[in-house]
């Protein structure tokens, strides 16, 4: 894969992390897949218990936002260096990270590693759920 097809995948995928569609986001992985984040480090298996996982992380975070930073060629996919911008209570928190993306002979990820600092995240997250 080259930097501008990496681009236009990325263009397509990252806006389905946003809005609480977990359908839509399990659309771009295999059956098959391999789905790691810092939250579930052990991953998960399959696309059936990637959509459960993601009805969960979804309906937790409708309105974050991720951006592609740069594309970075790799065998058989890319690595995605990325922002994300996540609002918590009135702060909007801005994570960046990389994750590789792998895909199947079909064109849909069969292995996505996803790896970021959470600490800021975690910390303003405490904050809200101490105040209410």
């Amino acid at each position: 894969m080259n930097k501008e097809q990496a681009r236009e995948f990325a263009s397509r995928w990252l806006p389905a992390w946003t809005g609480n569609d977990p359908e839509k986001l399990a659309d771009f992985y295999s059956d098959d897949c391999f789905y790691l984040d810092p939250a579930i480090p052990s991953g998960v298996r399959g696309k059936t218990e990637l959509l459960s996982y993601f009805k969960k992380l979804l309906s937790q975070n409708p309105d974050w936002v991720w951006t592609q930073i740069e594309p970075i060629p790799m065998e058989d996919g890319f690595l995605n260096k990325w922002l994300a911008r996540i609002p918590v209570d009135r702060k909007v928190v801005e994570c960046i990270g990389v994750c590789f993306v792998q895909f199947d002979n079909k064109g849909k990820i069969r292995r996505n590693e996803v790896y970021f600092d959470r600490s800021e995240l975690i910390s303003e997250i405490t904050k809200y759920n101490k105040t209410k």
